[in-house]
């Protein structure tokens, strides 16, 4: 897969992903906890379909090839699960996918941690930008009446998802797709012993499930299909950098049909974020493109 195909199907992950806050606000009674369960329940037998149709009766080894990687990398995308919801419950959506921004500044931190990937200066001076924007969206007013429990948790899912890409390649998880599949596994047996814990109904309203179970069908199931697929050629920093367009047309969507606005000091701070992601990826796409001997844009 050459280097424009993966970005093409990261960004279209993107798009998909941007409806994810759109639908959670369309839910009325479930918790953080069992919307995770059952839009994992949605998702597996899509991914399970997807892998099938491609490797027949390997799909069964291909799960079992994902090893330790793959339960490190289940247990990330779990956290980036839970995270999420709740961040999108908890607090504007224009707060949370601005927060969620921060996970390929993570990649990177992770990648150089613990594949010894170099960071481009470039991505150090991004990732300053960052963490300034992310201090004027909860260092004040929390813009637009976030909590700071929803902010936190927005951040802990972008951390999330950057362990599921780092490990994934520490890996050497060469086929991403079943250790999806193991995540959403793992996500329904956390979700599922978690429920009691903290008191919440696993079962909540049938409208609930409904709408859980077709967000992880098409929107989380759709769209991890693709980002696995073109993520397959690109680095781990450079990975999530393309899928910020669902931070960008998250809030939109919201706005546009629910009327929820975001106050300034979260549209100030998430233009710094998301600009500082912009510019590193653009900067980094160029850069290979240069490096192969052809144009880029």
């Amino acid at each position: 897969m050459s280097y424009r195909q993966g970005v093409a199907l990261v960004i279209c992950a993107g798009v998909l992903w941007s409806f994810m806050g759109l639908i959670v606000r369309n839910i009325e009674t479930a918790g953080a906890v069992s919307v995770v369960f059952w839009r994992s329940a949605g998702m597996v037998p899509v991914i399970l379909a997807f892998l099938l149709w491609r490797s027949g009766r390997g799909a069964l080894a291909a799960l079992r090839a994902t090893g330790g990687g793959g339960l490190v990398a289940g247990a990330g995308i779990t956290l980036a699960y839970l995270g999420a919801i709740y961040a999108l419950q908890a607090t504007t959506v224009a707060n949370a996918v601005f927060l969620y921004s921060a996970a390929p500044f993570f990649s990177a931190v992770l990648g150089w941690i613990v594949l010894g990937e170099r960071v481009h200066p470039r991505t150090w001076g991004a990732m300053a930008l960052a963490a300034l924007g992310i201090f004027v969206m909860i260092g004040g007013d929390l813009g637009g009446g976030g909590r700071m429990d929803g902010n936190l948790a927005a951040l802990a899912s972008a951390f999330g998802f950057a362990v599921f890409t780092v490990a994934l390649r520490r890996g050497h998880v060469g086929d991403m797709m079943p250790a999806n599949m193991v995540g959403a596994l793992v996500s329904m047996g956390a979700a599922a012993l978690l429920a009691p814990a903290i008191g919440q109904a696993l079962v909540p309203a049938p409208r609930d499930i409904a709408i859980a179970m077709a967000m992880g069908a098409v929107v989380l199931g759709g769209g991890m299909i693709l980002y696995t697929l073109g993520s397959r050629g690109l680095p781990a920093a450079e990975a999530t950098l393309f899928t910020s367009v669902e931070n960008i047309l998250a809030p939109v969507w919201v706005w546009l049909l629910l009327g929820e606005s975001a106050g300034p000091a979260t549209l100030f701070g998430g233009a710094m974020v998301l600009g500082a992601v912009i510019v590193n990826a653009y900067a980094g796409g160029r850069s290979r493109a240069l490096a192969a001997g052809r144009g880029f844009g």
